[in-house]
This record gives structure tokens, C-alpha cells and sequence, in this order.
């Protein structure tokens, strides 16, 4: 009977150390209340101990105490964090953080649906205040990304599923962004809370980690353009509320005392010459100049990939908050015949040459998309493109093109099969796609109905996101099955109904 006893009392606390173990701390637990309900988070303080003391620091401090979700993608996550949420302009959101930072802490940690990871920029070490929580698991993040906590509870659960599913705009802010504040956060004892899930240990990848490429692809069918920016900065599109104001703003991580900034701004030419837009730029500067505010260095005409092109550098010298900054700046306007695309890059004049070639990779990459393909794969370059981008530019699709997109570099042609594939792939599919992308822009109801057919392929095209291809045999596997899925989909279904209907009227 003693023995008995003593098994069963080694039992117990054999599973209380499990659960101690699968937690990795027995103490604190964070809350995160919102409008639309609470969120519980456990933290993984032996993968990520610094990350941890960061981020309850953070919300004791009340650091997190109005901020909102900025940031939010349904089917892959939602990012909050920032303090310029709490009354900056929505034009800086994502930009802000604490004035110091974390060090990198990648862990084997599966990004899986619940799991909290920080946001960075293309700096390994420069996690601060913004974080992430995964909606659908998104596992082209793991290892890049520092995973240091999880959602606990059932309701945790259901308020990301609810912030997920709010109104967002093209650049994936919230549109009402009272549904998505952090009202209050706060750090509790884990015996605090009743009602957490029964959670075993989180699953963790024994991949290898796949190169960085080092910078990321921005492709936009309005413009018909394409270009890079530095992987990690925080790509935005915001408002154009003026014809001057800029398309699209890359911010990367602050070295110094700002934000290295990369931004395109394009405008109509209406028939001017580079000649006439070079003058019109002259007389808005010389206003600055004037002003004590800006010092030309220098400023000539060039040309970039075959197209004229004028560059000025200058520096000029910046107030904010009662404090003073100086900043270098280089201005590239790229000259077509009915656009002119403005590349503009500044940041702190100490740091400005540390990030000056991968502004001069942006450039490199340029490309007027009118004269190529939407696809960096394609091997036909006339016509309009890539159709699948055209019939989701600004859609709820969108995001599932771009994740597939990255799918593709990342996994599929890191294969000799997957490369084998996708070559074979475009050379058939560029030999209609654009000018079905042609028609889409005259049409824009033949536009809607392409997006309409186009869904169940990419849902279904979407699993692939979940799944493993780091092998040859894994490719093929998933490969198959899909293109059997797909070809059930758009022709034995409709083959099978045709042939029902027929024999109704026969």
C-alpha cells in the first residue's frame, strides 16, 4: 500500500514538473485586454529569457496601455505594439518602439497559430516594444523571427480570431482602430487564471534555416513597376493624399538617432520633359535652401537602366520635439514618358553611408513593369504581366499571393524539382497571362470575375503555406496532389455537372 501511495505521489509531481516544463515558468502570465476581449499569454522564458524580461517590463511599466494593432492580415497575424499608435500620425505606424533594444534570441520554436514573436526590421538585434501574434500558422517565419510566448486560453483564441477579422484598409491598418486597442495590460500569476488550456510543448522544427535573399520584392499593377527593398524594413503604402506624397515608404531600423527611410513617389508627367520637372523641383528647393533649412551638395543628370534620370544630394538640418537632427538625403527621379518615378532615401548624416548601397540596390532593381512581366520568373517580357496579380492587386487575395510568392522562393526553388517546375510553369503561363491582364484593366467587371474563378485555386494553393518541402520526394508529393485537386475543381466537377444536365434533357 505504502508503495502504492509513493508511486502515485511521484506520479503527480512527475506531471506537475511536465506542465512546469511545457510552461517553462510558473509565475507570470500577461493579460491583454481589448475591446473585443482578452488575450492570456505564457511566455518561453529558456528560448527567449531576454525577450521575456523585455516584454513584461514593458507592460508593467504601462508601456502597452493604448497602443493598437497596427497591422493586421487575416490567415497570417496580427502586430501591435507600437506607441505611435497611441496619437502618432497612422503614416508612422510601425516605426516606433523603446529606446533601447533586444538581441536577437531565434529560437526552433514553430510559428504556429497562438505563438507570440517579436517583430524586427532587417537588424537581427533590433527587437523593441512590437510583437506579433500568429493567426494561421506561418511557418516560412520560423527561426527568423524571436517566438518567446503563446495564447493560453480558449477566449485568447477567439479575440484573435475577432481582431483578425476587423475592417482593414489596402495597407493592412485597421479602419476603426478602437476595436483594436490594448485597453490595459497587466502581468498575473498563473494560479490567477482558471480557465487555461491544456497545452503540451510547442511544436519545433528540426529544418534547416533557408538563406536570407536580403531584401524583399514590391511589385504594384497600378504603377506597373517593380522594385526591392531591404528585407526586414517595414513596407508601407500609405494615403496618398497629395499628388507629391509618397506611394510607398520602406523604414528600417534606427542605428542612430532616426530611421533610415527609402520612399517612391509617382506622378504623371502631363506631357512635361525631364527638362520642365527638373525646374519645377529647383524652385520648391530653392524655397528650402532659402529657408536655412537645406544645403545642396550636389545635383546632375544620369541614366538608369536606359531610362534619364536626375540625382541631388543634400543635408539639411531638422527639428522634432525640441530637438535637432541632421539629416542626408538622396533624391533620384527616374524620367518616363507619361510617369516620373521619385526614389528618395535620408537618414542621419553619420549613418547615412552605412545604408547607402542598399538604397543603390533598390534602384538596380528598378523595373517599369508596362515593358516586363509582374513576375521576376517570367521569360516573356511583353504584354501585361502576371494575371493573378492584376485580378487581386488590393484585394482580400492579395496577401495570399504575396505568402505564396515567398513560398516559392523560399521552398519551392530551393528544389531541383520545385525550380523545374516553376520554369516549366511560366514559359506555358506567360503565354497567355498577359493579355489576359490587359483585358482585366480595360475590364473592370472581367477583373472581378477572374478574382471570383481565381479563389478556390489560391485556398487551396494556400495549404502549401502549412506544410513541409524540404526534400525532393515532398515537392513532388504536395505538387501532385494539389494539381489533381485543382484539375477536380476546374474540370471534372463542371465535366460531371455538364454531363448530368444533359442527361436531364436528354
Amino acid at each position: 500500500m505504502n508503495k502504492i501511495f509513493l508511486i502515485f505521489s511521484l506520479s503527480i509531481i512527475l506531471v506537475s514538473f511536465g506542465n512546469y516544463v511545457f510552461a517553462q515558468t510558473d509565475d507570470q502570465l500577461t493579460v491583454l485586454e481589448t475591446n473585443l476581449g482578452t488575450i492570456i499569454i505564457e511566455f518561453f522564458p529558456d528560448d527567449a529569457p531576454k525577450h521575456v524580461e523585455n516584454f513584461i517590463g514593458l507592460v508593467e511599466s504601462g508601456f502597452y496601455d493604448g497602443v493598437i494593432f497596427h497591422r493586421i492580415i487575416p490567415g497570417f497575424m496580427i502586430q501591435g505594439g507600437d506607441p505611435n499608435t497611441i496619437d502618432g500620425d497612422p503614416s508612422t505606424w510601425g516605426t516606433g518602439g523603446p529606446s533601447t533594444s533586444v538581441d536577437a534570441e531565434f529560437n526552433t520554436i514553430k510559428h504556429n497559430r497562438g505563438i507570440v514573436s517579436m517583430a524586427r526590421s532587417a537588424d537581427p538585434n533590433s527587437g523593441g516594444s512590437q510583437f506579433f501574434i500568429v493567426h494561421a500558422d506561418s511557418n516560412f517565419l520560423d527561426e527568423q523571427y524571436t517566438v518567446f510566448g503563446r495564447l493560453v486560453t480558449e477566449e485568447s483564441f477567439e479575440t484573435l480570431d475577432k481582431i483578425a477579422a476587423v475592417q482593414t484598409k489596402p495597407n493592412d491598418q485597421p479602419v476603426n482602430s478602437a476595436e483594436v486597442t490594448i485597453t490595459k495590460a497587466y502581468v498575473v500569476s498563473r494560479s490567477e487564471i482558471s480557465n487555461l488550456l491544456d497545452l503540451e510543448e510547442p511544436e519545433r522544427t528540426e529544418s534547416t534555416i533557408t538563406p536570407s535573399t536580403g531584401n524583399q520584392k514590391y511589385e504594384s499593377t497600378e504603377h506597373e513597376i517593380g522594385f526591392s527593398v531591404p528585407e526586414g524594413w517595414l513596407l508601407q503604402t500609405p494615403e496618398k493624399t497629395q499628388s507629391n506624397s509618397p506611394d510607398v515608404v520602406a523604414v528600417g531600423p534606427k542605428i542612430g538617432a532616426i530611421n533610415p527611410v527609402i520612399s517612391l513617389t509617382v506622378e504623371e508627367t502631363n506631357q512635361r520633359t525631364l527638362d520642365d520637372l527638373i525646374m519645377n523641383k529647383t524652385e520648391t528647393i530653392k524655397r528650402v535652401v532659402e529657408a536655412g533649412n537645406l544645403n545642396i551638395i550636389s545635383e546632375e543628370k544620369v541614366s538608369i537602366n536606359g531610362n534619364q534620370a536626375y540625382v541631388i544630394n543634400a543635408v539639411g538640418t531638422f527639428f522634432s520635439n525640441n530637438e535637432s537632427f541632421d539629416v542626408k538625403f538622396r533624391e533620384i527621379m527616374i524620367y518616363d514618358t507619361e510617369k516620373v518615378y521619385t526614389f528618395a532615401y535620408s537618414n542621419g548624416v553619420n549613418e547615412f553611408d552605412s545604408q547607402l548601397p542598399r538604397f543603390e540596390e533598390t534602384i538596380d532593381s528598378f523595373e517599369i513593369l508596362s515593358q516586363n512581366s509582374l513576375d521576376d520568373d517570367s521569360t516573356n517580357k511583353e504584354g501585361g504581366g502576371c494575371l493573378i496579380a492584376t485580378a487581386t492587386y488590393g484585394s482580400e487575395l492579395a496577401p495570399q499571393v504575396q505568402q505564396l510568392r515567398e513560398l516559392r522562393d523560399n521552398k519551392l526553388l530551393q528544389t531541383e524539382s520545385g525550380t523545374l517546375f516553376i520554369n516549366s510553369f511560366n514559359e506555358f503561363y506567360y503565354s497567355f497571362s498577359p493579355h489576359i491582364a490587359d483585358y482585366e484593366r480595360e475590364n473592370p467587371i472581367f477583373k472581378d470575375a477572374v478574382k471570383i474563378t481565381l479563389t478556390p485555386l489560391l485556398t487551396s494553393l494556400s495549404v502549401l503555406n502549412h506544410v513541409n518541402m524540404d526534400s525532393e520526394e515532398s515537392v513532388l508529393g504536395y505538387g501532385i496532389s494539389l494539381i489533381l485537386l485543382n484539375v477536380g475543381m476546374y474540370f471534372v466537377a463542371p465535366a460531371i455537372i455538364i454531363i448530368g444536365i444533359k442527361k436531364q434533357l436528354a
